[in-house]
């Protein structure tokens, strides 16, 4: 029972993963170091998967193409700047700012910004209209007026 309950510990958490039995390095600290990078890397047909987690098939192309620049010595940086080169921005999970990317990081704060905006401004209208004026004395007369002349038009 306690072997059993050990391998589904360790089986689980690698089936969550899209990582097949065929990408998987020998070297551990290798493997670990891709599956590091992996999670850096944005599968660029799945809608915010990393790699690591995306069964799509250039998911699993990345993966392999990490582990093989891995195994010719490249460092984690050296990866993720030739899987970067190749795909764009789009790629890294966590883009640079620039001119391409100002939307994708400012569009979180701006919309934040018209929501507090609209947001105060709605509660201040309703402010307004809940302190309404009575009648003058003034329009008070006039509306009595007015009343009494309805009163008479309809006994007549």
């Amino acid at each position: 029972m306690k072997h059993l309950v050990l391998l589904v510990l360790i089986i689980l958490p690698m089936a969550l993963l899209a990582v097949e039995p065929d990408e998987i390095l020998q070297d551990p600290v290798l493997e670990e170091r891709a599956r590091e990078i992996s999670k850096e890397l944005r599968c660029v047909v799945c809608q915010n998967q990393d790699i690591d987690s995306s069964n799509a098939g250039v998911a699993r192309d990345l993966r392999i193409l990490v582990r093989e620049r891995l195994v010719a010595g490249d460092s984690d940086e050296e990866v993720i700047n030739y899987v970067h080169a190749r795909y764009g921005d789009y790629v890294l999970m966590r883009p640079p700012f620039n001119l391409s990317t100002a939307a994708l990081w400012l569009a979180p704060f701006t919309l934040a910004l018209a929501a507090l905006l609209i947001g105060w401004s709605v509660l201040s209208a309703s402010r307004r209209r809940k302190t309404v004026a009575g009648l003058s004395a003034a329009e008070e007369d006039e509306v009595a007026r007015f009343i009494e002349q309805n009163k008479a038009s309809e006994e007549t």
